[in-house]
């Protein structure tokens, strides 16, 4: 009698073990599926057209999600050969001439990053000649997330809190 219920009992766990449920939904992608990323336009002119004023316009490719944000900052100088000031636009300057406007728009397939303001910028060439802005895509799914969002107008801390690694950024003209 032992030896019947010790078999049955290996046979029961081998059978059971061996079973399966239905399969439930399937779930969100990992963190790997959300990527953050940035690239740099460097050392780039904006062009000017009598509609639109000066402007620096880019397509997205690939296109971004209709939920993913766009960040853009402006390189408005530097600490050392190592150490880059990024500014958040859009951002006013206040300038002996009058004020400069930097502002953007963007779509999931393209942006437009916007100079403008109460004077001829063609008199400060330097603001509107050899310019360098950082473009972070950050996808939507991160930026609904209530907690821990970073302080959008700091660079580093926006690169820190969606672990973007900027040491090798893809650089486009």
């Amino acid at each position: 009698m032992k030896k019947r219920i010790i078999l049955m009992t290996i046979f029961s766990m081998l059978f059971l073990s061996s079973c399966e449920g239905p399969q439930g939904p399937p779930g969100l992608d990992g963190q790997d599926g959300f990527l953050s990323e940035v690239f740099e336009l460097r050392n780039i002119n904006f062009g000017f057209n009598a509609t639109d004023g000066y402007t620096i316009y880019r397509t997205l490719n690939p296109q971004i999600a209709s939920s993913d944000v766009l960040l853009i900052y402006r390189l408005s100088g530097t600490i050392n050969s190592s150490t880059p000031i990024w500014q958040q636009i859009p951002r006013t300057l206040f300038l002996l001439e009058g004020e400069l406007d930097y502002d953007f728009d963007f779509s999931k397939q393209d942006f437009t990053i916007f100079a403008g303001g109460t004077y001829n910028l063609a008199l400060t060439p330097s603001y509107i000649n050899g310019q360098t802005f950082r473009i972070v895509i950050v996808p939507g799914i991160l930026t609904n997330k209530s907690a821990n969002k970073p302080d959008f107008s700091n660079y580093y801390a926006v690169i820190k809190a969606y672990n973007i690694d900027d040491s090798n950024v893809k650089v486009l003209n």
